[in-house]
């Protein structure tokens, strides 16, 4: 836990130090001193002055230019007094004038030397200290970076690979002593997505390039990355370094391409389908279409046979014409419905807006005229309007009233109610419901394909293929449709369509 010096703290320090500075100056002149009066005294003369010049110069490389100065003066003074004659005066003769400007002046330079040595000591010392902090700093970076899955190195201006974490090694398979030191391009064999030089420009011009690279492993694999390049400058700002991530994409592409595979095999499949789908149509059209003539003629002939013959037939055989003539009516009914089931898909939609309302009138309109001797009550709400083909969507509801009228047969009182119910915002549901025989669940996927009953023919009439009508002409609208029932209690058939 750090500490904070307060104010009153610094000044003794201070003090201290300009003590110690100026102390060290009196001691090395007092040494400088006793050394030379030592040597006079064994008549050792003349040599005093390298003596001084020494404390003057250890002073200055110590505590600086303060107190070296302190340390010329007193060593001047010193020497003046103890050696130069006549001794213990002060005098200064004319002819020892020029010895003194000497002697300070080579004190002076021993200074300025000593000075400039210091301060260089100390700015290698500072540059010292910042190198470790750099050299702490992109230490620990570097252990973060080893740390990391994703492949991380750095390369220089020749493409040499600097640096090489721990994700570069378990993606390629070399290490960092094997990577550091060769060609980032040449130990992977880059393959590039274009032209290197255009990819070179981009790096210089933006400070950043990303794209796809294909790589080769140490184990001869390839492998597709995602790779993110930056540009590092330096102090000029001229290119100094890249530094290269990547992230291994090679299982993401492989299932991108079966994707690419399947939805072409589907696309295949799909336009083959419509196709045959189309051959089926033309031939069930085709078919439906020349069965009408025959049928006809059977049916016509069969009434005008039954008629100009019919008292000469018995009972059992009149009875057999009639079931002739009543087969080949169900039967062109059945080609009449194939025939508009083809056509559905064959035929051009129309969409415009639709009222709703005044279509549920003509389709009942019609309806009622049919069962005008039955007791059945109508519930209709008010519809909204819709985008459709009017045609198409008339025989959706024309169907699915028939039915509803149908299964209702035997009920005291029908109950067939049409309104819209609640679905998504986008979607407009509309329902038909009735009060009749209704159906098992467990077969309603049985109710909307061709030919499907789920009653007997004997019980109620029909051809089987209306619902599968009403199923054709909602789906190529782009909606829906399903139903809800149970037996003895009713059927709810339901239809969506789009709100755009």
């Amino acid at each position: 836990m750090s500490q904070t010096v307060s104010p009153s703290n610094t000044p003794p320090r201070t003090l201290l130090s300009v003590i110690r500075g100026y102390g060290l100056a009196l001691l090395s002149v007092a040494i400088a001193l006793a050394v030379g009066l030592f040597m006079a005294h064994f008549n050792f003369l003349r040599v005093q002055f390298p003596f001084f010049l020494i404390a003057i110069a250890i002073t200055v490389w110590r505590e600086g230019t303060g107190p070296a100065v302190l340390a010329i003066i007193l060593s001047s003074l010193a020497f003046n007094y103890f050696f130069v004659p006549p001794l213990y005066s002060f005098y200064v003769s004319p002819a020892d004038i020029p010895y003194y400007v000497v002697f300070i002046l080579f004190a002076l330079l021993i200074t300025w030397f000593s000075s400039v040595r210091r301060r260089v000591e100390r700015d290698l010392r500072q540059s010292r200290d910042e190198l470790e902090k750099e050299v702490a700093i992109r230490t620990e970076q570097a252990s973060l970076l080893d740390l990391t899955h994703d492949t991380i190195f750095v390369r220089d201006g020749r493409d040499i690979i600097t640096y090489w974490n721990h994700g570069a090694e378990e993606l390629y398979g070399w290490t960092a002593e094997q990577a550091i030191g060769k060609r980032s391009h040449d130990l992977l064999q880059t393959v590039f997505p274009g032209s290197v030089d255009e990819i070179q420009a981009e790096l210089l011009r933006a400070g950043r390039w990303e794209g796809e690279l294909r790589h080769t492993k140490a184990d001869g694999s390839e492998v597709v990355v995602a790779s993110r390049w930056s540009l590092r400058r330096d102090k000029q700002e001229q290119p100094a370094g890249v530094l290269e991530t990547n992230n291994d994409i090679t299982e993401r592409r492989r299932r991108e391409g079966e994707i690419r595979d399947l939805n072409r095999e589907l696309l295949k499949r799909s336009t083959d389908l419509e196709a045959t789908n189309k051959e089926l149509e033309a031939f069930a059209y085709s078919v439906s279409h020349d069965l009408r003539a025959p049928l006809r003629h059977i049916a016509g002939y069969a009434e005008m046979l039954q008629k100009s013959t019919s008292g000469a037939l018995n009972e059992k055989s009149n009875r057999y014409m009639s079931v002739i003539i009543e087969s080949a009516k169900k039967m062109g009914n059945l080609i009449d419905d194939l025939l508009t089931y083809s056509r559905m898909g064959r035929a051009e939609k129309r969409r415009t807006l639709v009222n709703l309302d005044q279509l549920v009138k003509e389709v009942l309109s019609e309806a009622r005229q049919e069962v005008a001797n039955r007791n059945i009550v109508w519930k209709i709400d008010s519809l909204p309007a819709c985008y459709a083909d009017r045609s198409m969507l008339r025989l959706v509801l024309v169907n699915l009233v028939s039915n509803a009228i149908k299964f209702t047969r035997q009920r005291p009182q029908a109950e067939i109610a049409i309104g819209h119910a609640e679905g998504s915002p986008d979607e407009l549901v509309v329902f038909v419901r009735d009060n009749g025989t209704g159906f098992d669940m467990k077969y309603v996927h049985k109710l909307f394909g061709v030919f499907q009953r789920l009653h007997h023919a004997n019980e109620f009439e029909g051809t089987g293929i209306g619902l599968a009508t009403v199923q054709r002409i909602i789906h190529g609208h782009g909606g829906r449709v399903r139903a809800e029932g149970a037996i003895d209690q009713g059927a709810t058939f339901y239809f969506s369509l789009p709100n755009r």
